[in-house]
């Protein structure tokens, strides 16, 4: 009982406590657990399971699992595969889960399965990405309000480049809500500046990222930047321009934090990068799905931030990437 007064404390300490207790008849209707001897079970399912960025999450999954006493499996597709995805979510009700964390990228490919879990009474949470069409099948989402992170991007960026300009926007996958969104935010800043630009898809890994932003710069001369929507992209297009165009007047700047982006904040070959805290985008919902099973506590959705760290800021944040927090 301990752990559970420090949890709600916790939770009411970040404000993410709202909303009405769950009423009795609301516990019945939801298949509430009471406590047992038997660990809780929870799956979190991610589109993208090996991306560097999702360590943090991964961590933040095991901690709080630690601290709750539940069991926590993270599962995914290599690469974005919604009908995977689905069948993934589907696998985890078969297997007897009490709860499910989702990755949702997709406005409507997981619908049909949620909708599943809602009437089996199998809490759901959205984690990192918030993109389901009917929000009324998740209870909760641990997540970037991410258009508005694009649009923090765009602002910052169209007064460092020249009025009219060229950029190369980049995303690790196609089809992925998050970063469509925070595109969208990008292009909208950039657009008042009269900065536009064409879209790259780089793959999820930094040095397939590199290769295709060194083609797009080396086809298109006129182009003066990059602006990247992820992690992967963001990292890729530093080293592009650290190993190939060096002195060259390339702007950059994107999303995420990693031990090579923040070395490269500190070299200036990254003017800024927006942080999302993804270690909490692990462990809320961990908590969330606890209290929820255990003590009918209802989930209540957070925003995971939208921080603009330079390169002043990159040894704070390096120490914290390199222990897996950030």
């Amino acid at each position: 009982m301990k752990i559970c007064y420090l949890v709600i404390a916790v939770f009411i300490t970040a404000r993410v406590c709202s909303g009405e207790p769950v009423k009795s008849a609301d516990v019945a209707a939801q298949g509430i657990q009471a406590p047992t001897e038997r660990p809780l079970r929870f799956l979190f399912v991610s589109p993208c399971v090996n991306e560097a960025f999702f360590n943090p999450v991964k961590k933040g999954m095991r901690d709080a699992a630690a601290l709750l006493g539940v069991k926590c499996d993270f599962v995914g597709t290599q690469d974005v595969d919604i009908p995977a995805q689905a069948a993934l979510i589907r696998k985890g009700l078969v297997e007897g889960y009490d709860g499910i964390a989702v990755d949702l990228i997709d406005q409507n490919g997981c619908d049909a399965v949620l909708d599943e879990a809602r009437k089996n009474g199998v809490p759901v949470v959205a984690f990192n990405t918030d993109g389901g069409a009917n929000r009324n099948l998740r209870m909760s989402a641990v997540c970037q309000n991410l258009y508005e992170a694009g649009r923090t991007v765009g602002l910052e960026a169209s007064g460092k480049l020249p009025a009219g300009c060229k950029v190369l926007f980049t995303q690790h996958s196609k089809g992925v809500s998050a970063l469509d969104d925070r595109l969208r935010g990008m292009r909208e800043e950039l657009s008042k500046n009269r900065i536009a630009g064409e879209v790259v898809i780089t793959g999820t890994t930094p040095e397939n990222a590199a290769k295709v932003v060194v083609k797009a710069l080396q086809s298109h001369p006129e182009i003066k930047g990059v602006l990247a929507t992820g992690q992967a992209d963001t990292e890729g297009a530093a080293l592009a321009v650290e190993r190939n165009f060096s002195g060259k007047g390339y702007y950059v700047a994107g999303f995420d934090l990693s031990p090579e982006i923040l070395r490269l904040l500190k070299t200036g070959v990254v003017d800024f990068t927006i942080d999302q805290q993804p270690y909490t985008q692990g462990f809320y919902p961990v908590v969330q799905l606890a209290l929820w099973c255990r003590y009918g506590i209802r989930p209540s959705s957070m925003d995971a931030g939208a921080t603009v760290i330079r390169g002043v800021d990159a040894d704070r944040a390096m120490g914290l990437s390199l222990e897996g927090f950030r």
